[in-house]
C-alpha cells in the first residue's frame, strides 16, 4: 500500500483559533489524498506567546495561516516563514482590504473582537441552556418557546443538529419516535417553533445503531433495533406522519451536521417570515 501523504498546517491565532481551524479544515478536505496535521495556536497576543508558534514552525516546516491584527506580530511571523522558506498568509487581511475600499476607512485593532459578551452571545448560552434541557424528549412544558423542535427515530442526528443549532443563537428541542409510543399531545399545539423531521436511508440507520450496540444496557431489545426490515418501517412510519402534519422534512443520510443545520435555518427563516404575516 501507498504511504499516506502530510503536510504541516500551523494556525497562529490572537483569538480562539475557530476562524483558522474552519478555513484550514475546508480547504484541506478538498486534498484527500493528503492529510494536514494541524499545529493550532490560540490566543497569540504578545512576542512571547508568538515564540512558541515561531519554535513549531521551524521544527516542522509547512503552510502557516494566521489571524493576528497587531501588526509586530503579523510583520514578525511573516518575517520568520519567509527567512524558513514556509507560505503564508493572513486569512482576515483579504477581507479587511475589501471592507475598507467600500466603507473608506480603516480598521480598528482589537483581538478577538468577534467574542465580546454582547446580547448575542447571551442570546447563544442561553439557546444552549434550553437545548440541554430539551434534548431527546425532555420536556419542560415550554416547547412553544422553542425556536425549532426535530423529529426522528433514533440515530438521525437530532442531538448533534440540536447542539450545533444552539451554538448559534437557535433554541432547539429534539423528540425522539419510538415505535408504539405517541407524540406528546403538546405537539400537536405548538404554533411558535419550527416543526422539522430528520429521517436517513434504513442501511445508514442500521449501521449507527449497530455500532451503538455495545453501549446499550441488556434489557434492550437489540434485534429489534439493528433488524433492517424494523428500520424501514420506523423511518415509514415517521415519514407519514411527517406528510400527515405538513412538517418539512430533511435527509440526513448524506448530510454532514453543517449542512443539516444550514437547511434548518433556511426553513426557519420562512417560518418566521411566515409567523409575521399571520400576525
Amino acid at each position: 500500500m501507498a504511504t499516506r501523504s502530510f503536510f504541516h498546517l500551523h494556525l497562529v491565532s490572537d483569538s480562539t483559533g475557530e476562524t483558522l481551524i474552519t478555513t484550514g479544515r475546508a480547504v484541506a478536505a478538498q486534498y484527500p489524498a493528503i492529510s494536514a496535521l494541524e499545529h493550532i495556536y490560540p490566543l497569540v497576543r504578545s512576542q512571547r506567546d508568538l515564540d512558541k508558534a515561531i519554535g513549531e514552525i521551524e521544527a516542522n516546516p509547512g503552510i502557516v495561516l494566521y489571524t493576528l491584527v497587531e501588526a509586530d506580530l503579523a510583520e514578525r511571523l511573516e518575517r520568520t516563514c519567509r527567512d524558513i522558506g514556509s507560505p503564508v498568509l493572513s486569512v482576515l487581511q483579504p477581507i479587511f482590504d475589501l471592507f475598507r475600499s467600500y466603507l473608506g476607512t480603516e480598521v480598528m485593532v482589537k483581538p478577538g473582537a468577534q467574542h465580546v459578551l454582547n446580547a448575542d452571545y447571551f442570546r447563544r448560552i442561553d439557546a444552549l441552556n434550553y437545548t440541554m434541557m430539551h434534548d431527546d424528549g425532555l420536556m419542560g412544558g415550554d416547547l412553544n418557546e422553542a425556536d425549532v423542535l426535530l423529529l426522528g427515530v433514533s440515530r438521525t442526528s437530532k442531538t448533534p443538529t440540536s447542539i450545533y443549532l444552539a451554538h448559534r443563537g437557535v433554541k432547539t428541542a429534539n423528540i425522539p419516535l419510538v415505535p408504539g409510543v405517541p407524540l406528546p399531545p403538546e405537539v400537536e399545539h405548538l404554533r411558535n417553533p419550527l416543526i422539522v423531521g430528520l429521517f436517513a436511508s434504513p442501511e445508514r440507520i442500521v449501521q449507527i445503531r449497530e455500532n451503538r450496540v455495545l453501549t446499550l444496557s441488556p434489557q434492550h431489545d437489540v434485534a429489534a433495533y439493528t433488524d433492517r426490515t424494523m428500520v424501514a418501517e420506523e423511518i415509514a412510519q415517521s415519514r407519514r406522519l411527517f406528510n400527515q402534519r405538513g412538517w418539512p422534512v430533511i435527509d440526513v443520510t448524506r448530510r454532514s451536521i453543517e449542512e443539516t443545520a444550514a437547511a434548518i435555518q433556511g426553513l426557519l427563516r420562512a417560518h418566521r417570515r411566515a409567523l409575521i404575516v399571520e400576525t
